[in-house]
């Protein structure tokens, strides 16, 4: 029987936007951003929150790092991608934007994809635990998968509701434990911070099939391997938010485990192309892996 893909969701993964470009301007109009802490648009087609690199481009060695403002319609300077939250400093500009991002709680809704060992979900349960436990800006926060096996599934798992998710979201508890990790010599662990943590209600660990019909107000959210949602499961996610929340997804759309979706029709990239002109959107594109040579290498090889 003659098959047909389905085609009318379906994004053009080659153009998909970056969330960051370089643009090359005058010396003089470097200088002067570094003046004024502004710059008048110097490109028509920017979205809002876009990033921008901007490098003299007559001969002169000067460059910034800036973010596109809809409202003034001009550049503007980073003013929280210096930070380290949680103990997390940035190791490279793409870090750098999406702290910027994540640490804006003008921006509700924040898209980062990317190779695998970018720091995607690390920064992103970082900046969670930051504005959470420090800056008090949320009351608590909620961490979602989906559950999608890579490779054969092993079955129905025995317990309860939570011992079934610690199988599947052992990626979350090991960025976890690395963030409460605690000065060696200590005699408490990182588990038991997260059990404490979990305990009262801080931090939530859901898998995406049990978010229907709740409604989650002032909660940041972060849903981690989005790339395995479909666009109407992206929606359903994102119609859950209340008033005061902020969603952030993270995502590899070259490493897609569900067996209907790929990297051009998966919820992920097609969230990104949907809302790249809104201006309460953000999105940054990882190029790379931080997590080790060999990690790197696979990105790029395999």
């Amino acid at each position: 029987m003659e098959t047909q893909d389905y085609e009318k969701a379906k994004v053009d993964i080659d153009e998909l936007y970056k969330g960051w470009r370089e643009l090359a301007v005058g010396a003089a109009a470097v200088d002067r951003f570094y003046k004024d802490k502004r710059l008048d648009s110097p490109s028509a087609d920017l979205v809002p929150n876009e990033f921008v690199i901007i490098k003299a481009g007559d001969g002169g060695s000067q460059s910034a790092l800036t973010r596109y403002d809809v409202k003034t319609n001009s550049l503007v300077p980073l003013t929280r991608s210096d930070s380290a939250p949680w103990g997390i400093k940035p190791l490279n500009t793409e870090q750098r934007f999406a702290i910027e991002l994540l640490l804006n709680p003008d921006i509700q809704l924040v898209t980062l994809v990317g190779l695998a060992g970018s720091g995607k979900t690390m920064l992103a349960l970082a900046c969670a635990l930051q504005q959470t436990l420090e800056e008090k800006i949320y009351r608590r926060i909620l961490v979602g998968r989906p559950v999608i096996a890579v490779g054969h599934d092993i079955g129905f798992l025995p317990g309860t509701k939570e011992e079934k998710l610690t199988n599947w979201m052992g990626a979350i508890y090991d960025n976890l434990s690395y963030l409460l990790e605690k000065p060696k010599g200590s005699l408490e662990t990182s588990d038991m911070d997260i059990q404490m943590l979990m305990e009262e209600g801080v931090i939530e660990i859901e898998a995406v099939t049990f978010l229907r019909g709740r409604s989650l107000p002032n909660l940041l959210i972060v849903i981690d391997d989005a790339q395995n949602l479909t666009p109407h499961e992206i929606k359903t996610i994102i119609s859950r938010a209340g008033k005061g929340a902020k969603i952030v997804l993270t995502g590899d759309p070259q490493q897609v485990d569900n067996y209907y979706l790929d990297a051009a029709s998966n919820g992920l990239t097609n969230l990104v192309e949907r809302f790249k002109c809104q201006p309460l959107f953000g999105h940054v594109t990882f190029t790379k892996s931080e997590r080790s040579v060999l990690a790197a290498l696979a990105s790029d090889l395999l």
